[in-house]
């Protein structure tokens, strides 16, 4: 069950297109000058210290040389299965979320259409797939961009858009006040128990130690399904109910991780983890120096850069 706890970036999808939805909805459609705003900004929450990681590692001669490092700094390796991993490995996850800010003012457009809106995310689907397989038959696709198709459902936006959709969808169901999220009893709790048992279920897929379950068919439909939808009910739970985990999460500490969150998820496995790991390893794996360090930085440097972006962004698009 362990080996599926990889399904916390499905949580983080799910959570992404519940903020976006919620704070933007379709205001960046308004216009060019809104949508370059709203761009600029979520460009400037993610770039700047993944960019400066990415510098330090490339100058780092006792580092392997990893290729194509344009396609890294602009996040275009991630379409590529076999390129996906290059730089800082988990980066790729940043490709998929980058791909849903680009596309999440259209679909905030459609999102009271559902018909409409599983129409245009199927049409994104074949069209991501149409390309890798036209592709892949005039020279072999030797990168594997759009390519294979479990490719194309786990590693791409193309393939998770489900799990954005069904945020988006929390979202316009609170700012419609549907009666399902107040008459609903014990949606935080009945969200993390569906959670868990989603893992479970999906763990009874995996071919050996070394597999994830969503390589199977049924665990990847879970994943993509049953796991977001009780990642939506949980969310839903944290903001109308008051329970031992809302008051845990909304203490100064846990704000604060959160805020830092993003520097840990850049720094906890590859590049940075390798590196700190080769002067000090702790007993825990480093797990607590790591967030120390997650914090200076994002104190230090990620919060002045964001702040400065938005105040910029602000006087040229009033």
């Amino acid at each position: 069950m362990l080996n599926e706890c990889h399904l916390g970036v499905s949580l983080f999808f799910v959570l992404s297109g519940f903020l976006i939805a919620w704070t933007y909805g379709s205001k960046p459609a308004a216009s060019i000058r809104s949508y370059l705003s709203y761009i600029i900004i979520r460009c400037a929450r993610i770039f700047p210290v993944y960019w400066i990681l990415l510098t330090v590692m490339y100058i780092d001669f006792g580092w392997n040389y990893t290729k194509y490092p344009l396609l890294t700094y602009t996040l275009a390796h991630s379409f590529s299965e076999r390129l996906n991993l290059n730089g800082i490995a988990q980066a790729w996850s940043l490709g998929v979320e980058m791909t849903f800010y680009m596309l999440a003012p259209i679909f905030a457009l459609r999102i009271k259409k559902p018909i409409s809106l599983i129409a245009l995310m199927l049409l994104l689907l074949v069209l991501a797939y149409t390309i890798g397989f036209i592709w892949t038959s005039a020279n072999g696709n030797p990168n594997h961009f759009f390519h294979p198709t479990r490719f194309l459902f786990t590693g791409t936006f193309f393939g998770r858009s489900s799990e954005f959709i069904i945020g988006m969808l929390l979202a316009l169901f609170i700012s419609e006040k549907s009666s399902w999220l107040t008459n609903f009893k014990h949606k935080t709790y009945i969200g993390i128990s569906g959670l868990l048992c989603s893992m479970l279920i999906i763990s009874l897929f995996q071919k050996n130690i070394l597999a994830h379950g969503n390589e199977h068919i049924i665990g990847l439909t879970i994943s993509l399904t049953l796991f977001p939808l009780f990642t939506a009910l949980m969310i839903a739970g944290l903001i109308f109910e008051k329970t031992t985990f809302q008051w845990l999460l909304s203490t100064r500490i846990f704000i604060l991780l959160g805020n830092a969150s993003f520097i840990f998820y850049l720094i906890h496995i590859s590049y940075a983890n390798i590196r700190i790991r080769e002067h000090i390893l702790l007993p825990d794996r480093n797990f607590v120096l790591l967030w120390v360090l997650s914090i200076i930085i994002y104190l230090s440097i990620e919060k002045p850069i964001y702040q400065a972006v938005r105040l910029v962004v602000r006087k040229l698009f009033k």
